[in-house]
């Protein structure tokens, strides 16, 4: 498996652990990236099956956007990838002038309302949001269940989910009221590995806010020319391992990195939606957010 192939294993089996997922679920969702018979060796040693948490109803983020506001224009975009007609959604302010783009890589989910919001969020703060549906080429993330699409980012080489982005970059910097010679990139859990790759691979990005995600191998930190902002939870110890090898990987390359880890904290914190949503640290994580893309983009 490959690190990301990995990340969305672990996160099942973490999901199915702590009541977040059924067994049935979870051994849908591990299947889809490793095949049945592993799916059910790595569950097997679950005896009871964990209670669902039930009842639970999120509180909206402050920063929440509607679709209604009218101080953003935002849409649903087909735009050309490199074998074929990708989707997105992209957002920016209704004000008359030229912005920043910053691109947006959604969770394990795929491009969900919650993104939308957050790329909207971002065009609310002055910018070009552009988010990438990375299961454009298997009919988009609204036409798969919930419990497949991590199995179908998985099936997908890291290097096609960075082109993916390649391309959703090149059509935000053809719109009139983009920047084009200002670039940033956000992304969440998956989509928080996938930025760490884009950082690696697309050097026109001048900056980059991974929210807890899978970091490149030591080896890829050479290639990367954006300022990084890696942002972790206290409590997410399986994202957290990997935190001292790119920290050192980073400061030995001479590359403008820093990394927060917030207190009393879990993996997700930052999604309004999820049961472990934090209002606090997301809104602290977002404002931290916000400043690094200004400093690194708006100057």
């Amino acid at each position: 498996m490959n690190d990301l192939q990995k990340y969305l294993v672990e996160e099942a089996i973490e999901d199915f652990e702590q009541g977040r997922l059924s067994r049935r679920d979870a051994l849908r969702m591990i299947a889809g990236i490793t095949g049945a018979a592993m799916a059910a060796q790595m569950l097997e040693a679950r005896a009871q099956q964990p209670a669902l948490k039930s009842g639970y109803s999120p509180a909206r983020s402050p920063y929440s956007v509607p679709a209604s506001d009218i101080s953003v224009v935002a849409r649903a975009v087909p735009f050309q990838g490199g074998d074929g007609q990708l989707r997105g959604y992209i957002a920016r302010p209704a004000k008359e002038g030229r912005y920043p783009v910053v691109l947006v890589c959604h969770e394990n989910r795929g491009l969900t309302p919650h993104i939308e919001d957050v790329t909207r969020r971002l065009a609310k703060a002055g910018y070009v949001g552009m988010a990438v549906d990375l299961l454009s080429r298997e009919g988009g993330t609204a036409k798969h269940d919930y419990e497949a699409i991590p199995g179908l980012l998985s099936k997908a080489p890291p290097e096609r989910h960075v082109q993916d982005f390649a391309s959703g970059l090149a059509f935000a910097k053809s719109q009139s009221y983009a920047r084009p010679d200002r670039v940033g990139m956000t992304g969440f859990c998956f989509g928080g590995g996938v930025t760490w790759r884009v950082a690696a691979g697309v050097p026109e990005l001048r900056a980059a806010v991974p929210f807890y995600g899978t970091p490149v191998q030591a080896a890829e930190a050479p290639k990367i020319k954006a300022a990084v902002l890696a942002i972790y939870a206290e409590r997410d110890q399986r994202i957290n391992a990997g935190i001292p090898a790119i920290e050192e990987a980073m400061k030995a390359n001479g590359k403008t990195y820093r990394k927060i880890i917030y207190k009393d904290s879990d993996h997700a914190f930052h999604n309004d939606t999820g049961e472990r949503y934090n209002p606090a640290t997301a809104k602290a994580a977002w404002d931290e957010a916000l400043d690094w893309f200004d400093k690194y983009l708006k100057t």
